[in-house]
């Protein structure tokens, strides 16, 4: 009995044995890579607000009551435009009594005590519409609030900033919009720089190049910048590559099939290709024991990171 214990045993050892080196074996199988020829581009997102570029508060010279309110929000003016008239309280307290004492009295001293108007002081539009006819102001309530465009106002940490400059073209998506998106150019970069949670970042303003239909003020906006962008340039997965201090290698097959460790040059990354700039053609397979899928071999990642940007996104 013991004999046969021992005998099973000893075949389960080499049973498991026989496992271990077929898989073991089957992991350390190489995948072929070829560097293929494409565009790369690194690009990264600020987050900002959508907001007036000037905003302006419309409020009354003198109290008094509002009258009639000319406009609604939304609605485009020019400057000299008349948008609302207001009673002082003097003529607003006048009409009262005459209003008492008929409509011939009351026409009488409307004719003869011309109300105020209140003008736009700019071409723009309507933002807000805080007052209605018949509801009494002071000097200090606003009747209207008036823009003249809105823009993007963003903060931009100090490291990115050197990826903008003026009249940059940028993209922009609005989360109350997630499907579209929207043209900007870069209008103003700010030159002094404030502390947002202990990170120094700069103000950038972005001017959308389109109708503003499906802008408010207040809509949280994402700005997306390109870095830098490389067409017709030699790519591989950016996992392939061995990394040894400072150097970058791949593994790149013999005729005899064997793998050889190449020294490579690289360029920037997305995340999943990296451009390859010196040590290997189109023609070199690349091993490597990472299996790359054959999305990751043709699709290219449009955010990622800039080699010695870091990685806060």
């Amino acid at each position: 009995m013991k004999k046969i214990i021992i005998s099973v045993v000893v075949l389960i050892l080499i049973v498991g044995g026989i496992f271990l080196f077929k898989k073991k074996k089957k992991n350390n199988q190489l995948t072929e890579n070829q560097p293929t020829r494409g565009s790369i581009a690194v690009e990264f997102r600020e987050t900002g607000t959508v907001s007036p570029r000037n905003r302006l508060e419309i409020k009354p010279q003198v109290p008094g009551r509002i009258e009639d309110v000319l406009v609604v929000e939304g609605q485009n003016v020019k400057k000299g435009e008349v948008i609302a008239w207001m009673s002082s309280t003097d003529r607003a307290a006048l009409l009262d009594v005459a209003r008492e004492k008929g409509a011939a009295e009351f026409q009488k001293w409307s004719d003869a005590y011309k109300p105020t108007p209140i003008i736009s002081p700019l071409d723009g539009f309507i933002i807000a519409r805080s007052k209605e006819p018949g509801q009494s102001v002071s000097v200090g309530d606003v009747i209207l609030v008036m823009a003249d465009k809105l823009i993007i106002s963003a903060d931009v940490d100090e490291t990115d900033l050197r990826h903008l400059k003026l009249g940059q073209k940028v993209e922009i998506f609005l989360d109350a919009y997630p499907d579209e998106d929207f043209d900007g150019i870069v209008e103003h970069i700010a030159y002094e720089s404030k502390i947002e949670n202990n990170v120094v970042v700069y103000k950038v303003k972005i001017k959308p190049e389109e109708t503003q239909e499906n802008f408010r003020a207040g809509m949280t906006a994402t700005i997306e910048v390109t870095a830098d962008k490389r067409e017709n340039v030699l790519l591989l997965p950016a996992d392939i590559i061995v990394e040894k201090g400072s150097r970058k290698f791949v593994n790149v097959k013999t005729k005899n099939g064997k793998p050889e460790l190449k020294e490579i040059s690289v360029g920037i990354t997305d995340g999943k290709k990296i451009e390859i700039t010196e040590g290997i053609t189109e023609d070199d397979i690349i091993l490597s024991s990472v299996k790359v899928s054959k999305r990751d071999r043709t699709t290219q990642t449009r955010v990622g990171a800039i080699p010695g940007l870091g990685s806060r996104r």
